[in-house]
């Protein structure tokens, strides 16, 4: 093969389930200010005005980090992907860190750990070395990708060559 381009055999890519929209960000904007409203009133009917600085300070901290949460959450994602031999691991969170992992695909196969009122564990593991997957997924997903990466990883354990000088 010429040019160094690998087929891919399987490729996923998962992402954390969105948390707030705009809309719903408005709308948590509008119900804190809302509920620090009446501590405000409050504190000023009683003459404690100063306080409505720190009330202030704490709606927009709290808004703030959740804004910040968001920003992280949209760009984290996880790509399992099956090419050259390789079953490939990558993912990435939202604050730049990167990791990556890589087993042999011929060797990996596919374990799933329940656990009694958890998320079930889906792990890849060849000669052992292991690595979790879809850690952003539910636990349907996660079964959906066991099943989808599990059909990759036999077909590329046995394929099929169409040869046609070996037909009869």
């Amino acid at each position: 093969m010429s040019g160094g381009a690998e087929t891919i055999l399987f490729e996923a890519v998962s992402h954390p389930p969105a948390g707030l929209t705009a809309r719903g960000m408005r709308w948590l904007a509008g119900l804190a200010l809302g509920a620090a409203a009446i501590p405000a009133v409050l504190f000023t009917l009683l003459g404690a005005w100063p306080v409505l600085g720190f009330l202030g300070a704490e709606v927009g901290l709290v808004l703030f980090l959740v804004a910040l949460h968001r920003s992280w959450s949209r760009s984290a994602e996880e790509t399992v992907r099956i090419a050259g031999g390789r079953l490939q691991v990558r993912r990435r969170d939202g604050r730049g860190g990167q990791e990556a992992v890589e087993l042999d695909a011929y060797w990996s196969r596919l374990e799933i750990e329940e656990r009694p009122g958890a998320v079930p564990v889906l792990r890849a593991v060849a000669r052992g070395d292991s690595v979790e997957l879809g850690r952003f997924l539910s636990a349907e997903e996660k079964l959906s990708l066991a099943e989808a990466l599990d059909a990759a990883l036999r077909y590329y354990r046995s394929p099929s060559f169409d040869n046609p000088q070996l037909r009869s």
